[in-house]
């Protein structure tokens, strides 16, 4: 099979496609699906840089979200059969590739009415929106959650998850095609964040500020973020990109409360609770998965590259095993 390898820490150029890979086994929990996409993830790119906490032995396949057929399964399986459309949320032989193993308990059904593109989309961005509003926020249906960079993968979850939760939706992009996708997704509320003056706009709008904040770039908005917060509020930590320098003082006063998310320690009663959730999203069309742009497998150097340097990203990209 054809699989992107990576032998070497470092920058884009070290995504190779190697073209004789031998196609793995599936272990008695296991499931071997035939990749038709995979999702790119911002992680993706820290893993494969050397500069994420938890590295893969090298050499190794990046990569988590697939979307495909089952072509096996161990003998323990009893959830999935040949020929199920299914996505996962985290793979065990990597997700680059046109064949890749998972553990049962990271897979969940596709429906028919979605794309295997669609399918690649779900994956980190709405399990780790998922864990941090319904498992980790500690929201109030009346609540406000305000989402950076909601025109992206995490944010357009984060939106129509929202919704549901009976949130009332503050949403920033970073253009005007993004403002619209944020508004069209449902989110109540839009705001340019490039415009200097937005977070007295936010205020303005609002009437005080927020209760619920989901960070994707803590290191340039944490401090602000915490002005923002209402009393008791909450910032969700999903992204960070560096050191950052907050006044505690500004938690004080407020009693507000920094919660980390990372959806790799999830438990397992958790991925439970997760699947259940977005399943019913995907079925009942709550959850709507929005595809920016596809690449072909031999291109995921270029989509690594647009993931971080893209500022206009709408949605996921993805790549396609099939070109």
């Amino acid at each position: 099979m054809q699989a992107i390898i990576v032998k070497t820490f470092g920058g884009e150029e070290n995504l190779k496609l190697e073209t004789n890979v031998p196609i793995p086994a599936p272990g008695k929990n296991e499931v071997l699906i035939k990749v038709m996409s995979v999702g790119v993830n911002p992680v993706d790119t820290y893993i494969r840089s050397g500069t994420f906490s938890s590295l893969p032995s090298l050499p190794y396949t990046p990569g988590d979200d697939v979307a495909g057929i089952v072509e096996d399964v161990g003998a323990e399986v009893t959830s999935f059969k040949k020929g199920d459309r299914v996505y996962t949320v985290r793979t065990t032989t990597g997700a680059y590739a046109q064949y890749a193993i998972a553990q049962v308990q990271f897979v969940n059904h596709l429906p028919d009415k979605l794309s295997y593109a669609q399918g690649a989309a779900i994956g980190i961005p709405y399990y780790t929106a998922s864990k941090a509003l319904h498992l980790r926020s500690g929201f109030k249906p009346g609540e406000t959650v305000l989402i950076h960079g909601a025109s992206g993968a995490v944010g357009i979850a984060a939106i129509q998850i929202s919704k549901k939760l009976g949130l009332r939706v503050v949403g920033t992009a970073g253009t005007k095609d993004g403002m619209d996708l944020v508004k069209k997704t449902g989110a109540d509320f839009v705001f340019n964040h490039r415009d200097q003056g937005y977070v007295n706009a936010i205020k303005d709008a609002l009437g005080g500020g927020v209760d619920i904040i989901l960070e994707m770039l803590a290191n340039v908005n944490l401090q602000t973020d915490l002005e923002l917060l209402n009393v008791r509020g909450r910032v969700l930590v999903i992204g960070c990109r560096g050191n950052v320098e907050i006044n505690p003082r500004t938690t004080m006063g407020r009693e507000s409360s920094i919660i980390g998310i990372l959806l790799l320690i999830s438990t397992n009663a958790e991925f439970e609770e997760m699947h259940g959730l977005l399943g019913k999203g995907l079925q009942e069309g709550w959850l709507v998965p929005e595809v920016y742009k596809t690449y072909p497998l031999a291109d995921a150097a270029t989509a690594h590259h647009d993931i971080i340097n893209n500022t206009k990203t709408m949605g996921k990209l993805v790549l396609d095993t099939a070109n």
